[in-house]
C-alpha cells in the first residue's frame, strides 16, 4: 500500500512518486498544515484547485477536541474533514516542546496541561499511535520528544536516546497495515548526535523518515549541516521529510540536499497577518504601498486571489479587517509554494536544478546569496 521511488536526481536533489492507500503525491512537495482537520479559512475544494496533494493533521490537538473516537465514527480524517487525498499526522511530539510550561516528561510518556481547560491530558507512545490509528491518516509519525534551540548537549542526549526508546514501543503499538509509520530523527545541531541519531533510526528499516528537531530557532548556518548530514546517512529509496520548515528560500535549499517532503504553518499564518509570498520576498498588504495598484500579486501565479483580485483591493481586504483578506492571502501563500515544488521538480527532471536555484537566489537575496544558501548548493552538488 505504501511505495516511495525516485524517478530523477540532479546532483542530490531528486523528484520521486510517493505512493499511499488514498492515492500517489509527487515530491518534492509541500503539505499544508491543518492542525485540527482544517487549513485555516481555506476548504477542502480551494486546496484541491491550487493542487495541494496532501494535508498534514495535529494529534494532540485533534485528542482534545472533537476527539480520536468521533472522527473515527465520522470515517476518519478522510470522512470527518472531506479530504479524500493522502493525509499525514504528527505524534504529539511537536507540543512536547511548543507547551513546554504546561508538560511533564517522563520515561512512560507526557502528561499535558489542556491548554483549553486545564485537564490533565497525558500521551504515552502507545497512547500517540492509538488516537493517530483512530484519525485514519496514511502515514503517521512515531513519537518523540522535540527538544528547544538552544538545549545544552546533555538534554539532546537524553531525548535522543528516548526518542529511540519510543520509537520501538511505537512500532510494537502500531496494529494497522494500510498506514507508514516514520520514524524522527533528533539530535539538534550537535551533528554527532544528529548521525547517531539517523544510524539508529535507520536499523529500524521504515518506510520513510523525518529530520525532527530543526526550524526552532537555530540559524540558518547550523540547520543547514545537519540537514546535509541527515540525508547523506538516509536510505536513499525511502522519503525523507524536514519538519517545520516554510520558509521558500529554506525550501530550495533543502532538496538542494535532498528533503522531498516540508510543512509549515508558515505560509497560512503570514497570508493571516496580511502578506504575500513571492520569489522576491514577502509584499505587506498592510500598508498603503499597494492602495491603487491594479496588478495582481504575482502575474505568474494561477491562484484565484491573482486570477481575479489587484493588489489594491488586497490592501482594501486586509486595511479593513476583512476575513476575505487573509483567505485570498493564505490561499495564494499555498499555491506559491506549491507552483514552487512544481518549478523544482521540473528544474530537477531537466537536469537544471542548478540554474533553477541560482536564478531563484538573485531575486530573492538581490545578488547577495547568503553563505548557508551556496553551502547547501555546493554540498547538494550544483555548485
Amino acid at each position: 500500500m505504501f511505495r516511495f521511488t525516485v524517478t530523477a536526481t540532479d546532483g542530490r536533489a531528486r523528484t520521486g512518486v510517493l505512493e499511499t492507500p488514498s492515492g500517489p503525491v509527487l515530491t518534492p512537495v509541500f503539505m499544508p498544515v491543518g492542525t485540527q482537520g482544517t487549513v485555516k479559512g481555506i476548504d477542502v475544494h480551494a486546496l484541491a484547485e491550487i493542487k495541494s496533494q496532501i494535508l498534514l493533521a495535529n494529534t494532540y490537538h485533534l485528542l482534545l477536541r472533537p476527539g480520536p473516537e468521533l472522527v473515527a465514527k465520522l470515517g476518519g480524517l478522510h470522512g470527518f474533514a472531506g479530504w479524500k487525498g493522502p493525509w499525514l499526522t504528527d505524534s504529539g511530539g511537536f507540543q512536547v516542546m511548543s507547551l513546554g510550561h504546561l508538560r511533564k516528561i517522563t520515561e512512560e510518556g507526557v502528561e499535558f496541561r489542556n491548554h483549553l481547560n486545564g485537564d490533565l491530558v497525558f500521551l504515552s507512545p502507545e497512547r500517540s499511535i492509538e488516537v493517530q490509528e483512530q484519525l485514519g491518516a496514511d502515514i503517521i509519525m512515531a513519537f518523540d520528544e522535540c527538544p528547544p534551540y538552544p538545549a545544552s548537549r546533555e538534554y539532546l542526549e537524553r531525548s535522543l536516546e528516548r526518542t529511540l526508546r519510543w520509537l520501538e514501543r511505537s512500532l510494537k503499538a502500531k496494529t494497522r497495515k494500510d498506514q507508514a509509520l516514520f520514524g524522527i530523527t533528533q539530535g539538534g545541531v550537535e551533528l554527532d548526535l544528529r548521525e547517531k541519531s539517523t544510524r539508529e533510526t535507520v536499523k529500524f528499516d521504515l518506510p520513510g523518515y523525518a529530520i525532527g528537531g530543526l526550524a526552532v530557532g537555530e540559524p540558518k548556518e547550523k540547520m543547514l549541516p545537519a540537514v546535509e548530514l541527515s540525508t547523506r546517512l538516509l536510505p536513499e529509496d525511502r522519503p525523507r521529510y524536514l519538519m517545520g520548515v516554510g520558509h521558500p528560500e529554506d525550501l530550495v535549499a533543502a532538496v538542494a540536499l535532498g528533503v522531498d517532503m516540508f510543512d509549515c504553518v508558515y505560509p497560512t499564518r503570514t497570508g493571516r497577518f496580511g502578506y504575500a509570498l513571492t520569489d522576491e520576498g514577502r509584499l505587506n498588504f498592510n500598508s498603503a504601498r499597494f492602495k491603487e495598484d491594479p496588478r495582481p500579486i504575482d502575474e505568474t501565479c494561477d491562484c484565484l486571489a491573482c486570477r481575479v483580485h489587484s493588489r489594491a483591493y488586497l490592501t482594501h481586504l486586509v486595511r479593513a479587517g476583512e476575513m476575505l483578506g487573509a483567505v485570498l492571502l493564505s490561499l495564494h501563500n499555498l499555491r506559491y509554494l506549491h507552483r514552487l515544488t512544481e518549478r523544482m521538480r521540473r528544474a530537477i527532471q531537466a537536469g537544471r536544478f542548478a540554474e533553477f536555484a541560482l536564478a531563484f537566489a538573485e531575486k530573492r537575496f538581490r545578488g547577495k546569496t547568503p553563505a548557508w544558501f551556496r553551502y547547501a548548493l555546493k554540498a547538494g552538488g550544483h555548485l
